[in-house]
């Protein structure tokens, strides 16, 4: 039920308080304020809200009634009508759209300008397999576990849920945070170099806002991940794209004139999924050093490693406090929870934290305070050791199929760690994009780079003959069922056109 409506009245008007009422209940529902099908206030409560007697507003509702503005439900209630009196919508009053017209003419125009990257696959409910890449196996997510910290934390929540906490996070979770990324990820932090956001790319627009104005020259990676390239493109930076090789980033590259920012996904770069070697990174942080620029370095799903001993981070050999470290908790539990964090250089705490809050006030208590007793408890580690067996699983599952069908010669890249593997294609085969679009039509999800992710310079390879293969979301089985269907669509393709027979 309505619990309050916008309305004044004035006993000294020449109009009765009971016209006065009828004007400005129709007004607001003109106006769009109350919407068909909403309920009206009960007659009793809206003249104590009023201070008039009761059959002023039951005399203004049945004249409303009566012209077709509300309905009456007995022993329900009374509603907007969804039928309105056609004539008297304002909207349909040729000048009084005109003068709207005008009105809206003579607003400020948007000074936004910027794209936005995709995170949610629109073809989704039209594929039975689908290779997107990213997208965490929604059935290993740890429900009781989570269900029993949610319930412990609203059971102690206290004046948690009421309150505004802290807009760089809830203190325990950032304790926790920091406690597992020296083992994890070799960084040392004090919690007050953690601050909570809701994911990756909340962390990116607070780097934004504090670093880049109109023509900030950044370094982005080439071929470069959506959500950065675009968000720092919105900002107005000056976007100066770096080439990416076999052994990632290509150092040697990179810009000697001063920069602002440089952005980056060593562990596993998106979207080839190479590694940055150890030699790389240390030769991008002199750098970094040298020409006085931030490296924002992006985690995201470092926390799948198959092969070898986990990767130390750039943040963790940075001696120089020029690495603003980015993760999230996305890929590892789910992206539904919006969590993530950033880790900054001391002198970064307070603007970085003032710029949260002026984004926020900070994220909800019950999903940190959840997170925090996962953490902390050491569910999340078994957590992580469950889901890494089962996406190492499917990963070897998936070259096993591609190399059954297209031969062991087959081009693969990005296998050491990650949610995803890329295939690079003969160069005598369909293109990528026509490739994904045959798939597609076929049921199977699979993808070519992202347009707006390569930025020049960038050799056609990339563009003309990638396939990127998410692997964390579809069963073994699915996987098989989907690499035979592109092998028939592949041996389809290259099949020699039969010539007719003769008729004689």
């Amino acid at each position: 039920m309505t619990l309050h409506l916008p309305l004044k009245l004035d006993a000294s008007a020449a109009a009765s308080l009971q016209s006065q009422l009828f004007e400005q209940i129709r007004d607001l529902i003109l106006r769009g304020r109350l919407r068909p099908g909403a309920p009206m206030m009960a007659t009793r409560a809206l003249s104590r809200q009023l201070g008039v007697s009761r059959n002023t507003v039951l005399l203004a509702y049945e004249r409303l009634i009566a012209e077709g503005y509300l309905q009456s439900r007995p022993a329900v209630g009374t509603f907007v009508s969804f039928d309105l009196p056609e004539d008297c919508l304002r909207l349909n009053d040729p000048v009084r759209r005109g003068e709207a017209q005008g009105r809206q003419a003579d607003r400020h125009p948007v000074s936004f300008v910027g794209r936005a990257q995709m995170v949610v696959n629109p073809k989704r409910h039209k594929l039975a397999i689908d290779f997107w890449v990213g997208r965490p196996d929604n059935r290993s997510f740890p429900l009781k576990a989570w269900r029993r910290h949610v319930l412990r934390s609203l059971a102690a929540a206290g004046p948690e849920l009421t309150e505004y906490g802290s807009p760089a996070g809830l203190y325990e979770l950032r304790c926790a945070i920091a406690e597992y990324l020296g083992p994890a990820r070799g960084i040392t932090a004090t919690p007050e170099q953690v601050i909570v956001v809701a994911g990756c790319q909340q962390a990116l627009n607070i780097v934004a806002r504090m670093f880049v104005r109109q023509g900030t020259p950044v370094v982005v990676e080439s071929p470069c991940y959506q959500g950065a390239a675009y968000l720092f493109e919105s900002y107005g930076a000056r976007l100066l794209p770096v080439r990416v090789g076999p052994d990632g980033l290509d150092v040697a590259a990179l810009p000697a004139d001063p920069v602002g920012l440089a952005y980056v996904t060593p562990s596993h770069q998106y979207p080839l999924g190479v590694t940055l070697s150890l030699e790389g990174r240390l030769r991008l942080l002199e750098w970094a050093w040298r020409v006085g620029a931030y490296v924002v370095e992006d985690d995201y799903d470092s926390d799948f490693r198959y092969q070898g001993s986990p990767l130390t981070a750039l943040k963790g050999l940075d001696t120089h406090g020029s690495v603003i470290y980015l993760g999230t908790f996305s890929k590892s539990v789910g992206a539904g929870l919006r969590v993530g964090y950033m880790v900054v250089p001391r002198e970064l705490v307070e603007p970085a934290a003032t710029v949260k809050a002026l984004l926020d006030n900070g994220n909800p208590w019950l999903e940190q305070a959840a997170l925090a007793e996962f953490i902390i408890g050491g569910g999340y580690a078994n957590h992580l050791r469950r889901i890494r067996q089962t996406y190492l699983a499917r990963r070897d599952c998936l070259i096993e199929a591609l190399r059954h069908h297209f031969g062991g010669g087959i081009e693969l890249a990005g296998l050491e760690g990650g949610m995803h593997l890329v295939w690079r294609l003969p160069a005598d085969w369909m293109s990528a994009a026509e490739l994904q679009a045959a798939a597609q039509s076929r049921g199977v999800g699979i993808y070519s780079l992202p347009s707006g992710a390569a930025y020049e310079p960038r050799p056609s390879e990339y563009t003309d003959r990638t396939i990127m293969l998410g692997y964390s979301s579809v069963t073994e089985r699915q996987i098989r069922e989907g690499i035979a269907r592109l092998a028939d669509i592949v041996a389809d393709s290259r099949a020699p056109a039969r010539v007719p027979a003769a008729v004689g």
